[in-house]
């Protein structure tokens, strides 16, 4: 079995190019990365070590490296002969992949109607729904019709943290121990395949909002929060208790909007925020807060981490969303000089005020009750 993945860097190598190659995949990694691309095809294995206290090293095999710039035939050949393809490269390059992807299935659908899935493993909602579009626009209307029946791009949620780091051993990578990749099976085309930590659900709604209200919830509160206390990092804060306890406290608040919302199991979800907790807590893991922290004006939008959970607490649950209130004040005041956004943020507050500017960026309206909690928060 082949599989090609699009992206070599450490989330591509430490956790989807792990996961593939344990599944009995032989892994072709794809990138513009040329010293990376000599060295996978040099050694054609490398390690990946937990960041934990027992440093458990695994070796990832079966794998091989082409270089998209340099490769274009070889590149659009092996994806026509592949049994399966991801990516994890980032949002903003799904569209710089798009047009060697379509290449690769037009050659495919030329000589053969065997099906693919085609899987964005990326940091967004909907990325491989967003690949297909960028894709499709390479396409004539008769290859649309046509690639509709053979190929499919089923979207997925990924989460596992990978550390800033640098090694000796440049094909090395350390990843914390937790991960979960999620894949809408009803969206794919063919046999489910059987890849084992790989969960296939026919919804992946309640898993993506379970990630973003979790994981990406407190993160965001404890790095702006963190920040309001004065701290340096994501363990520092988690380490102070008035921090923590917001943190934990708006985790509550949106594991309550999730249970209701979802019919999540109250153990099952309780457990999963344990988890999220110790992961923000490992010490070798220790992210600096303005990494996490950065582009407040896109974390204070409707639809995201901050904002989105709070507002849905008024239509699922009673009471007043209080710690994720703090966690939106928090970032209302966050003002580090290297972050555009950050700096963008406050002339805004500066020129309009806070009330004006948060109307502006979370889409509230004058009326919601959100909007004068945070206030009473600032």
């Amino acid at each position: 079995m082949l599989a090609v993945h699009f992206g070599a860097g450490n989330i591509g190598r430490g956790f989807i190019g792990s996961i593939l190659s344990e599944a009995g995949y032989e892994v072709c990694f794809v990138d513009v990365n040329a010293e990376m691309v000599k060295l996978l095809n040099e050694k054609k294995e490398y390690k990946v070590v937990l960041a934990a206290e027992s440093r458990q090293e695994n070796i990832v095999t079966h794998v091989r490296a082409i270089n998209s710039i340099e490769e274009p035939e070889k590149l659009v050949e092996t994806i026509s002969k592949a049994d399966l393809v991801t990516t994890a490269v980032g949002p903003n390059i799904l569209p710089h992949i798009s047009k060697a992807i379509a290449e690769g299935l037009r050659k495919r659908a030329q000589s053969s109607e065997q099906v693919l899935n085609i899987i964005a493993c990326e940091n967004m909602i909907g990325g491989s729904a967003f690949l297909k579009e960028k894709v499709y626009e390479h396409l004539t209307q008769d290859e649309k019709s046509q690639f509709d029946e053979l190929f499919a791009f089923p979207n997925a949620a990924v989460d596992r943290i990978v550390p800033i780091q640098t090694n000796e051993d440049k094909l090395m990578v350390m990843v914390e121990p937790f991960y979960e990749w999620v894949v809408d099976q009803s969206m794919m085309v063919g046999e489910v395949p059987a890849i084992e930590g790989v969960t296939f659900v026919d919804d992946l709604t309640p898993y993506i909002e379970r990630k973003l209200f979790t994981v990406n919830t407190g993160h965001a509160v404890a790095a702006y929060v963190g920040y309001q206390a004065g701290l340096a990092t994501i363990k520092d804060a988690m380490e102070n208790e008035a921090v923590l306890e917001v943190v934990k406290g708006a985790l509550h608040e949106s594991g309550s909007v999730l249970m209701k919302k979802y019919s999540f199991n109250k153990e099952d979800h309780l457990k999963y925020v344990e988890k999220i907790i110790s992961r923000f807590t490992n010490p070798y893991i220790n992210d600096e807060i303005p990494r996490v922290a950065r582009g407040p004006l896109r974390k204070l939008g409707a639809n995201d981490r901050l904002i989105s959970p709070a507002v849905q607490y008024y239509e699922y649950v009673e009471g007043q969303p209080e710690n994720l209130a703090k966690g939106i004040a928090a970032a209302l005041k966050y003002d580090v000089k290297q972050d555009e956004e950050a700096v963008a943020l406050q002339e805004k507050i500066n020129e309009k005020g806070a009330k004006e500017t948060l109307k502006e960026v979370s889409g509230l309206p004058e009326e919601h009750p959100l909007l004068q909690l945070v206030l009473e928060n600032l």
